[in-house]
């Protein structure tokens, strides 16, 4: 094997694996759409949060390791905002489409690359992902009709909590790690659980949730968190924000296949807009900030 294909080889690998694990991801919020009628997109979120931190904790076993109070401090502000980002996007994908949910979270991220340069070009980034949200949030749309307002609020929150989980989980991982990230989720599931309860009430505790609500975590959050680890030290940086920058393709074909949610082309080129302001900023030159967000495990 010539040293060209060897790199190509050692490269597809990794690639392969951010794949499998942004279309367990997406995967894992439309089966998770399954739950809303059973418990509510509340109850949804607690049963994930909580499976997700019980195996993550099983594998990973924090408490080997000492935490300081100041680490500590970030890690629950961390975990609150891990925690409230997944409810707000769950409450989203109760009322509009998975892809388009997906889109309007990924302008957090999309928002902290940008203001972190102050480069020319990254306006035109800036532009584009604009023209895109318009398009998305245009309130009257021939072919798909209009999107409910609340659940556009509550997609634009996930952005923003999003935006803040960068800034916190890299302060958080800077310090501890991956156990910083478990820590965080096991604060997530505490923080959310209560409403989850107060909402879904015993049906939480119905075989069926929990057998559905296991499949979302491993999906969603235990699976792609093991493919990442592996990844990650064997790709560049831009590389692998440019890769997580399809999530919201993955997001509407997971829709359109396992919800039967159809976009309109409109729709779908809104949604490839602030794909590419995605990667465009992520592969302008001295945007690290860009880079560093996609090293935090995926937060929904």
């Amino acid at each position: 094997m010539t040293p060209i294909s060897r790199s190509i080889s050692q490269r597809l690998g990794p690639v392969a694996l951010l794949l499998v694990s942004m279309s367990a991801i997406q995967s894992g919020a439309a089966i998770a759409h399954g739950l809303f009628d059973a418990v509510g997109p509340a109850g949804a979120t607690s049963i994930r949060l909580i499976l997700a931190a019980l195996m993550l904790t099983a594998v990973f076993r924090p408490w080997r390791f000492t935490v300081t109070p100041g680490a500590w401090r970030t890690i629950v502000i961390y975990g609150v905002v891990l925690g409230t980002m997944n409810f707000l996007l769950y409450e989203a994908l109760a009322r509009i489409p998975l892809g388009i949910a997906v889109a309007l979270e990924f302008t957090g991220p999309l928002l902290v690359a940008t203001l972190s340069s102050r480069r020319l070009l990254d306006a035109v980034w800036i532009f584009i992902a604009a023209v895109g949200l318009g398009v998305l949030l245009w309130p009257r749309d021939g072919l798909a009709g209009p999107l409910d307002p609340l659940g556009i609020v509550f997609a634009l929150g996930a952005g923003v909590c999003w935006a803040l989980y960068i800034v916190f989980g890299q302060r958080a991982g800077a310090a501890h790690g991956l156990q910083s990230a478990v820590l965080g989720i096991g604060v997530a599931a505490i923080v959310i659980a209560p409403i989850g309860v107060v909402s879904a009430g015993s049906a939480l505790l119905a075989p069926s949730v929990i057998a559905v609500g296991a499949l979302v975590a491993v999906l969603s959050t235990a699976l792609p968190y093991t493919l990442e680890m592996i990844a990650l030290p064997r790709l560049p940086r831009a590389t692998f924000g440019t890769l997580m920058s399809l999530e919201p393709a993955f997001g509407a074909l997971s829709g359109l296949v396992l919800l039967g949610q159809a976009l309109s082309l409109w729709q779908w080129l809104a949604v490839g807009a602030i794909m590419l302001a995605s990667m465009g900023t992520t592969l302008t030159p001295n945007n690290a900030v860009s880079g560093e967000a996609y090293e935090a495990p995926r937060p929904d």
